[in-house]
């Protein structure tokens, strides 16, 4: 940047956190504690969300809450088509025909078990700088966010290109109603050069993490049966084979019982040498916090001894969760009987630019051959979500990320890959593959998104709104 330019991004950080701090306090919090006391689930967890209306009301308060904060020639639209989640279109003018999209998501996980005793997932809890309740940081703020960003660019008349802000409904679920929208959408949308997303995470709350890559994901049921019906266990137990016996023997051709890493060559890639110096980087800086900041038991140990190490297995290696059971009853009901069947739901992460298909056709042919037993084995794939590696970045961009994260933080923008999946960011890369791509968020340490006790970290919220807002402005000078 010129020194012209330091100069005037100096004079924005001043003006930009007094008009964003002030509606953060007076305006998207409020309306956020309003937002978490939606149950608005996912479709894939409230198959009636259309008659129950929780997804409809949560797309109210929001359109609501930004129509009564619209800038100048903005325009707003619910789109809905047939049979599908809806989503929210804003678009703002600007002063070129260039195009930022700015994406969020306002359909939430369900409740999960394990709340703090003082918290719910649908009751807003403003604790100290934290927003206590179910999507506060995954990612109900991303709406408010995005709008305040621009807004505070008009406050300052300041230039921007026109932007573009898409909050779809069904992301948790695996964004399947978000490619109709985009090709519905296509010319309204246009081609953006460069693209925002807010719903990613943070390694702490001192700083700008930007998100490098995302891992992919193939979702399924692995069902296994060897009767009818049960029986008394002390007539079966030594003649049936035993469904969990079984079981852990599928999943030892998958993964390794010892260390956890997966067997298949289909689930890896080589890591390139650039995201290995970023894992290292952000090492440094994370230290043993990539570990501590999670709930461990006492004397728990993680995975591995090296931080890159373990920051490279949770964003560029494939790792295996079981994540759900039927066919067992709970303890109380357990009666002595030998089970006739077992079905788990499996979770494997993905490397980011491993082929999500093959490595599925991969999963499904390693886990139903040769049945142990000759035992009835079916995995049927639930989902396959593709990984995401960002482009590289080009040096307006980087230049721009570095001075927000400096400007408003005060220490140094990290880059680092995250363990999860935002199935919309693959299908954006393909769609654009010549667009920019910030991918941000406020999911850092114990904000804990899909489990008990989420929160939002109010005062890293509004300083990722300001940086969101700066790289918008650097943006234009650039087009």
């Amino acid at each position: 940047m010129t020194h012209s330019e330091i100069v005037e991004t100096s004079t924005m950080k001043q003006q930009d956190t007094h008009y964003i701090d002030q509606l953060w306090n007076t305006s998207i919090i409020p309306a956020l504690m309003e937002y978490i006391k939606i149950p608005n689930k996912s479709p894939q967890f409230d198959k009636d969300w259309r008659i129950h209306g929780h997804m409809d009301q949560a797309v109210t308060l929001i359109s609501n809450w930004c129509q009564n904060h619209a800038i100048e020639n903005m325009k707003l639209e619910v789109v809905r088509l047939d049979g599908r989640t809806p989503v929210i279109l804003i678009d703002i003018p600007g002063r070129n025909n260039d195009t930022v999209l700015l994406y969020g998501h306002l359909d939430k996980q369900p409740e999960m078990s394990g709340w703090d005793s003082d918290l719910h997932p649908w009751k807003p809890v403003l604790r100290g700088d934290r927003l206590y309740g179910r999507g506060s940081a995954d990612d109900g703020y991303s709406a408010f966010a995005s709008l305040t960003a621009i807004k505070s660019l008009h406050e300052q008349q300041i230039p921007h290109a026109r932007c573009i802000i898409l909050i779809e409904a069904c992301e948790e679920s695996g964004s399947y109603d978000l490619p109709y929208y985009v090709d519905a959408l296509k010319d309204r949308i246009g081609k953006p050069s460069l693209v925002i997303c807010l719903d990613s995470g943070c390694g702490n709350y001192d700083q700008l993490w930007v998100t490098t890559s995302l891992r992919g994901l193939v979702g399924g049921t692995l069902k296994i049966n060897v009767l009818k019906q049960g029986v008394h266990s002390g007539s079966g137990s030594g003649i049936v084979p035993s469904c969990f016996r079984i079981l852990r023997q599928l999943l030892n051709r998958i993964e390794d019982e010892s260390s956890g890493d997966i067997l298949l060559n289909d689930l890896h890639v080589e890591i390139p040498t650039q995201r290995i110096q970023q894992a290292e980087q952000a090492a440094r800086v994370l230290g043993e916090s990539v570990f501590e900041d999670l709930p461990f038991l006492p004397g728990i140990q993680p995975e591995s001894t090296s931080i890159s190490e373990l920051i490279l297995r949770r964003t560029w290696k494939p790792a295996l969760s079981v994540i759900g059971c039927d066919g067992m009853p709970i303890i109380e009901n357990a009666g002595n009987v030998t089970l006739p069947s077992l079905s788990v739901k499996l979770s494997m992460r993905l490397p980011p630019t491993c082929d999500a298909d093959k490595a599925a056709l991969a999963l499904k042919t390693t886990l139903e051959k040769n049945p142990p037993n000759h035992a009835t084995i079916h995995y049927n794939i639930d989902e396959v979500g593709s990984g995401w590696d960002a482009p590289k970045g080009e040096p307006w961009l980087d230049k721009s990320l570095k001075h927000a994260s400096q400007d408003y933080f005060g220490k140094e923008a990290i880059y680092m890959g995250e363990g999860g999946s935002i199935p919309f960011m693959g299908m954006l890369g393909k769609k654009f593959p010549h667009a920019q791509f910030l991918i941000t968020g406020l999911l850092g340490p114990e904000s804990n998104a899909h489990g008990p006790n989420e929160f939002l970290h109010i005062p890293t919220g509004k300083k990722l709104t300001a940086c969101v807002a700066q790289v918008i402005a650097d943006h234009y000078k650039t087009r």
